[in-house]
């Protein structure tokens, strides 16, 4: 993971020693489980665009006795100012959901991007804000880009693939894949 952060031009921390965990608790996938752990923090920071970005491997445990099962990613995390982000969260679908919806289980869909909407579930409390950010070139990467979870709060967004530790050539297309949403998004706030 050293050399990956010389790699990618970012400073390497083995432990959380700053705490980023604690700014993570809203979103949803730090939500769940227990025994939470951050480790292996790649981190750069942009004082010009007041921007951090982080890439760290996080695990967590959920059940309980006898059948507890950890889990592990690698998650990319933006804190930014140049972020406006609705509250949402969007992850692969999967048949129960398409039952779920018949029961009145929401899902954000796009009538013009239907391979978008029939490969991710997309949540979130205003609609239409989220409509208005998920924008063309956004719904286009991810008919393309399957089984990813992105979510976003304001100023912060995390992308990652669901307990799925990533090796150092995935963590550099980790990286790259998350500026350019990074980049995306900014851009669309610009607008």
């Amino acid at each position: 993971m050293k050399t990956m952060a010389s790699n990618l031009d970012m400073e390497y921390m083995a432990k959380d020693e700053w705490g980023v965990l604690n700014l993570l608790t809203d979103f949803r996938l730090f939500k769940r489980g227990y025994a939470k752990r951050i480790k292996n923090i790649l981190i750069s920071k942009d004082e010009e665009f007041d921007s951090t970005f982080r890439i760290f491997d996080y695990q967590f445990v959920v059940g309980a006795g006898n059948s507890t099962r950890r889990l592990r990613q690698t998650v990319f995390f933006i804190d930014s100012k140049q972020l406006g982000l609705p509250h949402f969260w969007m992850k692969p679908e999967h048949f129960l959901h398409k039952i779920g919806e018949k029961f009145g289980m929401q899902d954000i869909d796009f009538e013009a991007y239907p391979t978008f909407s029939n490969q991710y579930l997309l949540k979130g409390s205003d609609e239409s804000f989220i409509r208005s950010t998920m924008d063309e070139e956004i719904l286009h990467f991810f008919t393309f880009e399957k089984n990813w979870s992105l979510e976003g709060i304001n100023y912060f967004m995390v992308f990652y693939k669901w307990n799925k530790l990533l090796t150092p050539k995935e963590i550099q297309e980790l990286h790259r894949k998350g500026m350019q949403i990074f980049d995306m998004f900014k851009e669309r706030k610009s607008i």
